[in-house]
């Protein structure tokens, strides 16, 4: 049942930023809840298994959108990876600390996304308002990093999100 959840969540993520977040966006910016869901993996199952769910959760964003296939995927991989190999040593149960790695993450993801842009096209310039969207988008995801994080965790120690196998 774990799994099919964990398959569930980009969609329902993708599905909420289409439609619900739309209506509550800040100055045209959405909030990356794909994102924010492979941080919160990321910090609760490790490095390795965050960065294979950040590179499918990245994919289907990216076949969602239909544009630059494989961008999101390694952007959201790496982030997974990052937030993963950066959750040793801290208290994953404490709201704050997820709540900081998501935004970390979403200002990592930001950086990766830029780099990646640059490397497929050179013609990509820093604006204005892409310096906004990630400002907007940090903001965005920090207010709905608590909330989601707590439900996440407590769900992926002892309830629907539970990985077989884990303690």
């Amino acid at each position: 049942m774990c799994y099919l959840i964990h398959f569930l969540l980009p969609f329902l993520a993708v599905f909420l930023q289409s439609t619900v977040f739309g209506f509550y966006s800040i100055k045209g910016t959405l909030p990356d809840l794909v994102l924010v869901f492979v941080i919160c993996f990321s910090i609760v199952n490790g490095a390795g298994k965050g960065t294979v769910y950040g590179f499918l959760c990245g994919m289907l964003e990216d076949l969602y959108l239909g544009r630059f296939i494989g961008i999101n995927a390694i952007a959201k991989a790496l982030t997974g990876y990052i937030t993963g190999r950066l959750q040793k040593g801290f208290f994953r149960e404490n709201i704050i600390v997820g709540a900081t790695a998501v935004a970390l993450g979403t200002l990592l993801n930001a950086a990766v996304l830029l780099v990646l842009s640059r490397i497929a096209f050179p013609s990509f310039h820093i604006d204005e308002q892409f310096v906004q969207g990630v400002l907007y988008q940090f903001a965005y995801n920090i207010i709905l990093a608590a909330p989601l994080y707590g439900w996440y965790y407590r769900s992926s120690r002892i309830g629907l999100l539970k990985l077989p196998g884990e303690k």
